[in-house]
C-alpha cells in the first residue's frame, strides 16, 4: 500500500514540477526545475510521513457505523492532515534551505492557507479512497481464504450456538442470550442479555434469515427481537408496540410488524406493561 501510494505521489510531483517550470518559462521567468522539484518533493515527503495516520483513520471510519459519524471523522482527518502537512512542509523547507545557506518565506496568510488546504483536500480524498478500496479488497481475500466450516460440524453447532464473524475475529454466541439485533449502517449490532454488544459487518436481512429458527424475528425495519426473551407487550394506539424483555430492558416495534408478536400470548403469556413499571426504552 505504501509503495503504491508513494509511486503515484512521486509521479504526480514530478509532472507538477516540470509543468510549473514550463509555465514559468513561458511567462518569461526562469525555468528553474531544481527549485520546483524541491517544492514538490518536500511536500510529498511530509505526505508519506503522514500516511500511517491516514491508514489508521480510514480503518477507524470503516469500523464506525453511521454516515454522520463517518463524516465527522472524515472532517477531523482532513483538518488535522492539512494542518500537519502545511506545518511539516514549511519546516522541512526552512531547515533544508537554512542548511544550504538560504531562507524560506511561506508568506503566511489566509489566502495561502486556503490555497494549500484545497490541494490537501484533493490529496486526502484520493489517498483515503485508495486505502479504503485496498482494505476492502484485503477483507474479501481474507474471507475467501478462510476455510469453510465442515457440514457435519456446522450441523452439530447450529442448534446451540452461532458464530459472529468480523474480519479475522469470531465470537461464539448462544442464540438464547440474544435480546435484539439492530442495523447500524454497514454493520449490525447484537445486544445480549448480559449487556454485551457486538458490532458485526453485515446486513440485517442476512441475520434475519439465519436467526429466524431461534424465534428471533423482525419487529421493526431496523430491528430483530428474540421473542423467547419477551415477558410483556405494550400495544400503542398508533399500532406500534413495545416489547419488555425478561432482563428489564425494552425495545420498540412498528405497526408494520405487529403480526410478528401476535402469537406471544400463547408463547410467553406476557403481562401487560403499565406506565409505572415500563423499563427505559433502548434504541
Amino acid at each position: 500500500m505504501f509503495a503504491a501510494i508513494a509511486a503515484v505521489a512521486l509521479a504526480i510531483g514530478m509532472v507538477n514540477a516540470f509543468s510549473f517550470a514550463q509555465d514559468a518559462a513561458w511567462r518569461g521567468d526562469r525555468y528553474d526545475i531544481g527549485r520546483r522539484l524541491f517544492w514538490e518533493m518536500s511536500s510529498i515527503a511530509v505526505i508519506l510521513l503522514l500516511l500511517p495516520i491516514l491508514v489508521l483513520a480510514v480503518r477507524r471510519m470503516r469500523r464506525t457505523p453511521g454516515l454522520a459519524a463517518r463524516a465527522a471523522i472524515g472532517a477531523i482527518i482532513l483538518l488535522g492532515f492539512s494542518a500537519l502537512h502545511i506545518s511539516g512542509m514549511v519546516w522541512v523547507r526552512k531547515l533544508a534551505l537554512w542548511l544550504a545557506g538560504g531562507a524560506y518565506d511561506f508568506r503566511f496568510s489566509l489566502a495561502t492557507v486556503l490555497y494549500e488546504f484545497r490541494k490537501d483536500a484533493v490529496a486526502v480524498v484520493l489517498i483515503a479512497g485508495t486505502i479504503w478500496l485496498l482494505e476492502s479488497r484485503r477483507e474479501l481475500k481474507r474471507a475467501a481464504a478462510a476455510p469453510p466450516t465442515p457440514p457435519a460440524r456446522r450441523q452439530a453447532l447450529s442448534p446451540d450456538v452461532i458464530w459472529l464473524r468480523d474480519g479475522t475475529s469470531r465470537v461464539r454466541v448462544v442464540p438464547q442470550d440474544i435480546l435484539w439485533v439492530a442495523s447500524a449502517g454497514n454493520y449490525i449490532e447484537y445486544s445480549l442479555a448480559d449487556g454485551t454488544r457486538h458490532l458485526i459487518r453485515g446486513t440485517l436481512a442476512a441475520a434475519e434469515s439465519e436467526l429466524a429458527r431461534f424465534s428471533i424475528v423482525r419487529v421493526h425495519r431496523t430491528k430483530l427481537a428474540n421473542l423467547d426473551r419477551v415477558r410483556g407487550v405494550d400495544l400503542k394506539p398508533s399500532g406500534d408496540f413495545e416489547l419488555a424483555f425478561d432482563n428489564g430492558q425494552s425495545l420498540g416495534g412498528s405497526r408494520r410488524y405487529r403480526p410478528a408478536v401476535a402469537s406471544l400470548g400463547g408463547r410467553t403469556a406476557p403481562a401487560e406493561i403499565t406506565t409505572a413499571d415500563r423499563p427505559a426504552k433502548q434504541s
